[in-house]
């Protein structure tokens, strides 16, 4: 195992597009580091500069402390797992797990076949083992790229994108066996995924990137509750954030369909008129009549017409549009081109418990809780509320979190 440095990593290519911009992240020995973002935001070049399969322009790269920069992909002891499972067809399961481990002419048969069964056991692989590839399910033929990379005894895993390929009950499958062998054995893994929900259950520390700059590292509860920018605060989180358009009036702001206090976390840092984009997630909505009347107290209600409703079973969503007041729609009209494009939508998505009763086309009541209320700087983005003393705080306890897991790794 060992810790991954990286130092004012760019990667510009020959037309001067830069795919990676100055990201200096520092991932811990054993930390599982997820990077996340959109296509194109420069998550798996950064992964590939990691294993040296893509040059790095500027910047340094350190394994274990050591520069890696030069060093050829089969000298950095790493491992790595594609998206495409990347398997010899040829070959049994049991050949396919071995390969890389027969490439080495100093290690034995009879530790080959341990290490093989031993992973194939961790992965459930073991009724497997004389198959092709051609028959197995793609959720077998994921784990032997799993099993093929663990056997070998790495400074890292790497993964790129490797459930993109499954259907949604596997990828879920997936997602836990890759989070149970972390754990077990404890190595550093660097996995890349535009898939914000994989972000939020495997990683200890995701790192959110958008166009190739490096936004915000943090736990996913961190991102969650804190994050730094709308850029952030609107990719993480499903159904993502709600976005609206707010003005500030003495320390009340006007949104639509209701008025709430500035937050604390914002006093000092806003001015009389100004114009601000609310922030509030799906979730901390609730339907008025199922509500106790406790809690009703700590935020606001309000009417609001239903367009479209989705039923999920355990929740609903409720779809609701709204019209900005056209001065405030001009400006923000304005500023759209340094605006996310989730700001500009005109309408709420609401999640409400399963058993409400909403009629498409018809006014229902409902409840925002308005003290998990973000406010963001429409020019720049910045998130006004944040608490910097609170995101401290949490950094810290997830951090004696993952040294108190790593210690107890055999």
């Amino acid at each position: 195992m060992a810790a991954i440095e990286m130092r004012n990593i760019v990667k510009e290519y020959g037309d001067g597009f830069k795919a990676v911009n100055d990201v200096s992240l520092d991932i811990a020995d054993g930390e599982f580091m997820i990077l996340v973002g959109p296509s194109g935001c420069g998550k798996s070049t950064l992964l590939r500069m990691i294993v040296g399969l893509e040059d790095i322009t500027s910047g340094d790269m350190l394994i274990g402390g050591d520069r890696v920069n030069e060093k050829a992909p089969r000298d950095r002891n790493l491992s790595m797992v594609f998206q495409n499972y990347a398997l010899y067809p040829h070959l049994t399961v049991f050949e396919n797990i071995a390969f890389p481990l027969r490439l080495n002419k100093k290690i034995k048969e009879e530790e080959i076949q341990t290490r093989v069964r031993d992973a194939a056991s961790m992965l459930e692989l073991d009724e497997h083992l004389d198959r092709k590839p051609a028959n197995l399910s793609g959720g077998q033929r994921q784990r032997v790229a799993m099993g093929r990379a663990i056997v070998r005894r790495v400074n890292a895993f790497l993964f790129d994108e490797p459930l993109s390929n499954l259907d949604a009950k596997l990828r879920g499958q997936m997602r836990t066996e890759i989070s149970r062998m972390q754990r077990r054995l404890g190595t550093t893994t660097v996995y890349v995924t535009h898939d914000q929900t994989e972000a939020m259950t495997l990683g200890d520390r995701v790192a959110v990137l958008r166009r190739g700059l490096l936004q915000q590292v943090a736990s996913p509860r961190e991102l969650y509750e804190q994050p730094v920018n709308m850029f952030v605060a609107g990719f993480i989180g499903s159904p993502p954030m709600n976005f609206m358009p707010a003005v500030v009036s003495g320390n009340r702001l006007t949104l639509p369909f209701l008025e709430a206090d500035v937050p604390a976390t914002a006093a000092g840092k806003v001015t009389d008129g100004q114009l601000l984009i609310a922030g509030l997630r799906p979730e901390h909505f609730e339907d008025a009549r199922l509500l106790d009347p406790v809690k009703r107290e700590r935020g606001v209600t309000f009417r609001a017409p239903v367009d479209v409703t989705e039923w999920l079973g355990d929740s609903q969503y409720a779809y609701i549009p709204f019209e900005s007041n056209p001065e405030v729609a001009e400006e923000l009209a304005k500023l759209a081109a340094e605006l996310d494009s989730e700001a500009l939508r005109s309408q709420l998505i609401i999640s409400i418990d399963a058993m409400s009763r909403l009629r498409e086309n018809h006014e229902a009541e409902f409840w925002a809780d308005t003290g998990r209320l973000h406010l963001f700087d429409p020019r720049t983005g910045e998130n006004l509320t944040r608490d910097e003393e609170a995101a401290a705080d949490l950094a810290r306890f997830e951090q004696e979190e993952l040294r108190e897991r790593m210690e107890q790794t055999p």
